[in-house]
């Protein structure tokens, strides 16, 4: 059985809209898009690739998909090879005939489980509002955070109103600090969180 890991570029007050670009996502006025380059370096870029050089298949939202295929296919870097080569699932009910080379549309989220079954280790990039929806189903195992030094006070947050469901969560590699101040974290699914213990008992 393989895994559903998350990979997430967020800021200290757990916003993940429109890090790649200033027009990337602008739904509920957010003017703050891009603001990952600011941060970006090349160890932070390696750990990122290392990332992508893990998975064997890809999960998108439909937003991020249609990023994603209007720009990998005309790439020819490592990033972009290996995408372009990757299998590719897309859920969206109204996606019909997707362009992008390898993709298939998942209309629920009931067909993940075949999924992993099929693949190590299914991958979601961005697509916060599916990732959202994951957290809610409880189909998230493993957690890659890239934490920015910067907040916003406003845009699209993971678990905001309530999202997802209690659960705790181990990390599984020492913090990774980069030079212009992200930090990498990885954590794996671990369960129900533990309360109701006064700290002068721990």
């Amino acid at each position: 059985m393989g895994i559903l890991s998350v990979d997430l570029f967020i800021t200290l007050d757990g916003v993940y809209q429109a890090p790649g670009g200033p027009d990337e996502d602008r739904s509920g006025g957010f003017e703050h898009g891009g603001w990952q380059a600011a941060y970006s370096d090349e160890e932070a870029g390696a750990a990122i690739v290392d990332g992508i050089n893990r998975m064997d298949a890809l999960l998108l939202g439909r937003r991020t998909y249609d990023i994603f295929a209007a720009y990998w296919p005309n790439q020819d870097d490592h990033i972009a090879r290996t995408l372009n080569g990757l299998p590719k699932f897309v859920v969206s009910k109204t996606l019909t005939d997707p362009q992008w080379d390898g993709t298939t549309t998942l209309g629920n989220l009931d067909q993940l489980a075949a999924l992993k079954e099929r693949f190590n280790d299914i991958h979601v990039i961005g697509s916060g509002e599916l990732v959202r929806s994951l957290l809610d189903a409880d189909l998230v195992d493993r957690l890659n955070l890239y934490l920015y030094p910067l907040t916003f006070g406003t845009g699209k947050r993971l678990w905001a109103d309530g999202a997802g469901v209690p659960a705790a969560f181990r990390l599984v590699q020492p913090p990774q600090g980069f030079p212009n101040g992200a930090v990498a974290l990885a954590y794996e699914r671990a369960g129900a969180p533990v309360t109701g213990i006064d700290i002068g008992q721990s």
